[in-house]
């Protein structure tokens, strides 16, 4: 896997957009003699991070401005898109056994498109498999050119041929496209894209290219658009938010960033990931305390409490750098949520430098953590390493991780009791008559209340604790913690 290089940030010309415009036209044309009486069904599904999701949106932008309406119903879908995720194994061996699940489809569906995309794409030997194993499969692109899809569409519609764009185009930010949002009130944002740390398991920098940030005001204007749609929480996105615009004065820096945001007009709150702790600054923790509508949650990933883990892993810290962190941390905000992330059985972990992990475990007092085995994904550095522990083990590790997670996040929340915190209102609980209600340290609570309240801010006092999803009642009186 070739490493990319840095090539400077510019947007990709108004020409090349234009000209997209054109296909855009074109294949509405198409459509509309095609399916004369209709709107053709497109069917997308995103695997992955919420920077897949984000990329789906905007895919789902721009087919619905080509005429498409979009299905949820795959049997009766007139194009089918997998926006792909190539961070796990896992990951990978789900979608190619849903893509295999597509040739009957295909087969009594002559005119149906298939379509991959996103960072599994962006691999060589991933296009490569699809190409020779899956000739059903229309249009493969990746996570460069999503802007091209009009003219991709094009191409099959006109010339009947498959087509294939993993065309790099690193650097390029598009700007202008349509979104088609999942959500009326929560709303992703990303300020950035790719990244530059190159840790050795991560495939990230090579499927989504070098580090490059959006511009400030534009940010800033869209996250003013949201607001005044009625949008109650923007998530700012990018691999390592932290490194945001690091190359421009303070004032253009993600601290900056948050509190530009934060002073726009209206009742909303301001969330972020995923942070990097080799860019984690001061400045960044003073941001959040002093800015009211920064949710007091920070993710904050780790992946090993073990300083030589730490450096095969090329994370650019510490054990000791990490929790000086997370002690400033909780000493600007004392009611600080801190979740992260953790790799179990990284090659060449020891048991005694797992231990080093679960102390670390137990002295942050993580609100949750997202705990892995580790996996190794072709091209990275980590993937040739030699790994002589068992799965067994492995597996023994993981579970004693995650038993003393819940023992942690079981005392947490046992503390919570009788306390009333502010919720935003997503969605119906699985219990009849209950809502779930996600507090800014990001955890949730079920309450007795009507569906008319989703989409809002209330005050829930936690009455029943359980390890990881509370019970609660609306408060009488508003006393949030």
């Amino acid at each position: 896997m070739t490493t990319p290089q840095p090539t400077g940030r510019f947007s990709v010309a108004p020409e090349e957009l234009a000209r997209q415009e054109e296909y855009a036209a074109l294949v509405e044309t198409v459509l509309q003699s095609r399916y004369p009486d209709r709107k053709p069904l497109a069917f997308i599904h995103t695997y992955g991070c919420q920077g897949n999701v984000a990329d789906g949106e905007k895919i789902k932008g721009i087919l619905c401005s080509l005429g498409f309406a979009l299905t949820e119903d795959l049997q009766s879908a007139d194009f089918i898109l997998y926006n792909t995720c190539a961070i796990r194994e896992h990951a990978q061996d789900r979608v190619f056994g849903n893509v295999g699940k597509l040739k009957p489809i295909k087969a009594q569906k002559k005119d149906l498109i298939i379509a991959l995309c996103g960072c599994m794409m962006q691999q060589d030997y991933v296009a490569e498999k699809i190409k020779k194993s899956y000739p059903y499969v229309d249009l493969v692109f990746g996570t460069h050119v999503i802007h091209k899809l009009p003219e991709f569409l094009y191409r099959i519609l006109c010339g009947g041929k498959r087509v294939f764009d993993l065309s790099g185009g690193d650097g390029n930010i598009v700007e202008g496209l349509p979104v088609h949002r999942d959500g009326t009130f929560k709303a992703w944002l990303p300020i950035m894209y790719g990244c530059n740390n190159f840790c050795s398991y991560c495939v990230v920098p090579y499927v989504r290219g070098r580090e490059r940030s959006r511009d400030f005001d534009v940010i800033v204007n869209e996250a003013r658009h949201l607001i005044a749609q009625g949008y109650k929480e923007i998530t700012l996105l990018g691999q390592n938010v932290n490194s945001y615009n690091k190359d421009k004065p303070e004032q253009y820096r993600f601290p900056a960033l948050l509190r530009a945001i934060n002073d726009i007009e209206g009742d909303f709150w301001i969330r972020f990931m995923t942070s990097h702790p080799r860019d984690c600054s001061k400045a960044l923790l003073d941001a959040m305390a002093d800015c009211s509508k920064v949710a007091k949650h920070l993710h904050l990933p780790f992946q090993s409490g073990n300083d030589r883990v730490l450096q095969e892993m090329n994370r650019h810290y510490d054990r000791a750098k990490y929790l000086s962190l997370i002690d400033y941390a909780y000493q600007k905000m004392p009611g600080l949520s801190i979740t992260s992330d953790v790799i179990v059985g990284f090659p060449g972990e020891t048991d005694e430098e797992f231990e080093d992990t679960l102390s670390l475990v137990a002295q942050v007092n993580y609100t949750s953590l997202f705990t892995f085995i580790f996996s190794p994904r072709p091209g990275t550095k980590a993937a040739a390493m030699d790994d002589p522990t068992p799965k067994e083990e492995k597996t023994r590790r993981f579970q004693k991780l995650t038993a003393l997670q819940e023992q942690i996040a079981g005392a947490r929340t046992a503390a919570m009791k009788g306390k009333t915190f502010r919720v935003l209102v997503e969605e119906p609980a699985k219990e009849d008559g209950f809502l779930s209600g996600r507090t800014q340290g990001n955890v949730i609570i079920e309450f007795p209340g009507s569906s008319d309240l989703i989409g809002t801010f209330q005050d829930v006092t936690v009455t029943e604790p359980k390890t990881w999803i509370l019970k609660g009642e609306l408060a009488e009186e508003t006393n949030r913690t």
